[in-house]
């Protein structure tokens, strides 16, 4: 049957049925986002809204939405607008809808006063039914009818005030308790996602392009909200960390800025505490591992893609990277502290919290590294091969420049993990947590030459320093935050600096990245 023969609600090729779905989703979207904002603090779900609370006003809203996807779903079977379902629903979502019904059977059973064997009798046989309703009719029925009950169940739970705010709920035999505040935007969150799907997959028609569409709004809202939440917890950092950081600044009268924060130490006589020897210490430490783990780790995928053969070697190499890339923290530290510690005077220093952190960023690099080797066309190696040019040429030329953008999104995924260790350092490198200004390491400034072993020398790298996530770990912790005015300003803008290192950190590999992107199409 052609769009254009259907029935009377076709409107500008687009029915009234498919637009009441779409709105269905874009309120489902709606619902979701004030659900996440309470979740968040944001608002609160006593908030009035036309008169009523916020938590009533969401419960009528997902009675709404429940009633309208049932609608959807029946307006399809008897045939009163043309869609395309499938025979059931599919496994998938009668086991969803069955793991769904089987928590409310049961949670109703226990609110009942009902035993455990009550609990398991009442999930079962909702879970029964919901599993007979979502696989045995139509895909119209089969994934409306289920969606709608849950939503209408909420939204009455919401309306009637079963939970709403000031409800709290103590789990027996847990050391917990549930609040409205936590559970109304749960139950919200969660019904919206339902609602959503369901009020999608009849958007689109059932069938194929309608669970695409469903699929979609679930991966949007799911992805949405992740980003809402980092975003918020940016924010949320920024926000209370700028006094701290911003603490002091002054501009002089030749327009120079003085920022006693991240100039000055933290020394107890300082007017302003501030964070520079622990800046300039996580600087060199992040310097220090990446130009120790990127050209150890890129000669050595090097070798495993273009000279070693493919066999039993590089596949225990392959699966020992995944291991070591995978290996808590506080191995490394632990590693660090045993074997590199003694072989640099035995105490703390700088050099052996960089390598600590470059055995932590080397697999890593090893990992992105051969894959980016490997994803070079080996059109590339044959067309240099035919021009008499030798493999090494070859791979200094042509892989490795194809390869440079792979290579530093593995750097930048690294850097990001070791910039904010604390485990590591603290075993390894850990100065005092309240240094002065001189005891920022001068490590450009302290090379020394002899002429006896080892010819170079550094005492700075030899020396024990401070960095920023070990003297936020300190300042939480150790209880010393007190010998600092205002030491939750402080200790906010601390966090907030080291956030900012690490972005500031994934910018320039950014950028690194896209300039050997735009080399390599010119």
């Amino acid at each position: 049957m052609s769009r254009a023969t259907r029935t009377a609600l076709v409107r500008d090729d687009r029915t009234a049925y498919e637009a009441a779905a779409g709105s269905a989703v874009g309120l489902s979207g709606i619902a979701f986002a004030v659900g996440l904002a309470a979740l968040l603090g944001l608002v609160a779900i006593d908030a009035p809204v036309a008169g009523v609370g916020l938590s009533v006003a969401l419960g009528a809203v997902l009675l709404a939405l429940g009633a309208a996807v049932v609608g959807f779903g029946v307006a399809s079977r008897t045939g009163y607008v043309d869609t395309g379902p499938q025979p059931s629903a599919g496994i998938v979502a009668a086991a969803a809808f069955t793991g769904i019904w089987v928590a409310v059977g049961a949670a109703a059973s226990g609110a009942a006063g009902l035993g455990t064997g009550g609990r398991l009798g009442g999930g079962a046989v909702l879970g029964g039914v919901a599993f007979a309703t979502t696989a045995l009719p139509r895909e119209d029925i089969g994934s409306t009818v289920p969606a709608g009950a849950v939503a209408g169940l909420c939204g009455l739970a919401l309306i009637s005030g079963v939970v709403g705010p000031g409800w709290e709920h103590a789990l027996v035999g847990y050391n917990a308790t549930l609040f409205g505040d936590t559970v109304v935007p749960v139950v919200v969150l969660f019904a919206s996602l339902v609602t959503g799907w369901s009020a999608a997959k009849a958007s689109g028609g059932f069938g194929a392009r309608g669970r695409n569409v469903g699929a979609y709004v679930l991966i949007y809202l799911v992805v949405g909200s992740i980003l809402a939440v980092l975003v918020g917890l940016v924010a949320f950092v920024a926000a209370k960390g700028l006094p701290g950081l911003l603490n002091g600044v002054s501009v002089g009268g030749a327009g120079l800025v003085s920022w006693p924060f991240l100039t000055n130490g933290a020394g107890l006589l300082a007017d302003v505490a501030g964070v520079f020897p622990a800046l300039v210490g996580t600087v060199w430490l992040v310097v220090g591992a990446v130009c120790f783990a990127v050209p150890t780790g890129v000669g050595a995928a090097v070798f495993l893609s273009e000279y070693a053969e493919q066999g039993r070697f590089t596949g225990a190499v392959e699966v020992a990277t995944n291991g070591l890339w995978s290996t808590p923290s506080i191995v490394f530290g632990l590693f660090g502290a045993a074997f590199l510690i003694p072989r640099f005077g035995n105490q703390k220093s700088l050099i052996a919290g960089m390598l600590t952190l470059g055995f932590m960023l080397l697999p890593l690099v090893l990992i992105t590294s051969r894959e980016a080797i490997l994803a070079v066309p080996d059109e590339y190696r044959d067309a240099s091969a035919a021009l008499g040019v030798s493999k090494w040429q070859t791979i200094r030329s042509v892989v490795l420049p194809a390869a440079i953008p792979g290579v530093t999104t593995g750097v930048i995924l690294g850097v990001g993990r070791i910039a904010g260790e604390t485990a590591p350092i603290l075993l390894t490198m850990g100065g005092g947590v309240l240094p002065a200004k001189a005891a920022a390491p001068d490590v450009l400034g302290s090379f020394r030459l002899s002429a006896s072993p080892p010819f170079v020398s550094n005492p700075a790298l030899l020396e024990a320093t401070s960095a920023l996530p070990y003297q936020l770990y300190a300042l939480i912790t150790a209880g010393l935050s007190g010998n600092i005015r205002n030491p939750q300003e402080f200790a906010w803008g601390l966090a907030l600096t080291l956030l900012l290192v690490v972005l500031a950190f994934y910018a320039v590999g950014i950028a690194t990245r896209y300039y050997f992107r735009q080399k390599l199409h010119q």
